[in-house]
């Protein structure tokens, strides 16, 4: 298989993430050929169209990692029902100034996870309003909501049971044939 660049927004900051665990799973689960690179998006500045004449240098990286891959992944918690404010902030970044969307047409996915009942629905819900909006092709089924347990995915994402992997993994294989869907072989 052709080597594809998926570009990674985990919208969390925290050191020991459970969204970075289960972006760790999910790179583990995938193919050799699909190679995720995790997008930074800690430094940016809060976007203002002031910008829009002359992007801040690491505005400027955001777009171009984000023009160089081939391929989405959001990972994100959720924050007070929504989408935490550094995931908006960079997606709102990268898709100006107007006419210069770095995500347009880019196949994409969203999971996440939290310690609460319903996992990250809500925000999921709302990032993928946006993304439709972005003109992002994104994967609707099957919806990673997961209800989080510390000892389900170790920090390095190793996988501790076998549920959890069947399931994350019917996600990755569903994620590929969707991607490669859009992706020129």
């Amino acid at each position: 298989m052709v080597p594809c660049k998926v570009a990674v927004l985990l919208g969390s900051l925290r050191r020991d993430s459970y969204n970075r665990r289960l972006m760790l799973a999910v790179e583990r689960l995938a193919p050799a050929h699909l190679k995720f690179e995790q997008v930074r998006i800690d430094d940016l500045p809060l976007y203002s169209q002031d910008f829009d004449d002359d992007y801040p240098p690491n505005a400027r990286r955001l777009k171009a990692d984000i023009e160089s891959a081939q391929a989405l992944l959001f990972v994100t918690p959720e924050y007070n029902r929504s989408v935490p404010g550094v995931l908006k902030n960079a997606i709102d970044i990268a898709s100006r100034p107007w006419g210069t969307n770095s995500f347009a047409g880019k196949p994409g996915a969203v999971i996440g996870a939290s310690i609460g009942a319903i996992g990250t629905a809500i925000a999921q819900h709302h990032l993928r309003s946006s993304l439709h909006f972005l003109d992002v092709p994104t994967l609707g089924q099957p919806e990673v909501y997961l209800h989080f347990r510390d000892e389900a995915i170790a920090p390095d994402g190793t996988i501790a049971n076998d549920s959890t992997r069947e399931f994350l993994q019917r996600f990755v294989d569903a994620y590929v044939a969707w991607v490669e869907r859009f992706v020129a072989r």
